[in-house]
């Protein structure tokens, strides 16, 4: 099932997959008393339906309210609730890719792809994972990506690279160049700007 969103004022409405409602509520409420706790927002769950509607306190604020969804997105998408609540910072980001934007409605080619990003007893995903510093969820039809712009953007790319039918070897090289560039940008940046 897919979350799709609705935006009144300052309260949006999502659609998650019936079989995550159990997990963002959480033992005795508490990952829901946790996301409201933290993001300062109201969720009021169907659990019949799969409907969250998440509303703004009144201390509160939208920047809150658009993180609380993103937490919650990536808890529907498949993520444990700590890793979805590391969303609260302002330096990580949710990205989703929805791979029947790229192959439509084809199960094989989805379970295929799925497959090759995931790799051989997991170990594709985490390379992935390891090499950009970010952590990934694979569910149902889509790829979920949390971390910060540039780690989620270089994820995004290797997955492109394995949607492309490019070969694990070449991912692999891609991503080990692509960190050794970031860690001597890094080391560039503590040279000239030491602190």
């Amino acid at each position: 099932m897919d979350a799709w969103l609705v935006r009144m004022q300052n309260r949006f409405s999502l659609l998650v997959p019936r079989e995550r409602i159990g997990v963002i509520i959480g033992e005795d409420g508490k990952v829901k008393d946790r996301i409201e706790r933290i993001f300062k927002v109201n969720l009021n769950i169907d659990s019949e339906s799969g409907t969250i509607e998440i509303t703004q306190t009144q201390d509160g604020d939208l920047t809150n309210v658009l993180k609380a969804r993103d937490a919650v997105t990536a808890i529907a998408r498949g993520f444990s609730p700590e890793d979805a609540l590391k969303l609260k910072s302002d330096d990580i980001i949710l990205d989703i890719i929805d791979l029947r934007e790229i192959f439509g409605k084809s199960d094989s080619d989805i379970t295929r792809v799925k497959g090759r990003i995931i790799g051989r007893n997991g170990k594709m995903r985490r390379a992935l994972e390891e090499l950009t510093g970010t952590d990934m969820s694979i569910y149902g039809h889509t790829v979920a990506i949390t971390g910060d712009y540039e780690a989620v953007s270089t994820a995004r790319e290797a997955i492109s690279m394995l949607i492309e039918g490019k070969q694990h070897s070449t991912v692999y090289k891609f991503l080990r160049r692509r960190r050794h560039e970031e860690k001597k940008k890094r080391m560039t940046e503590l040279w000239i700007h030491p602190e």
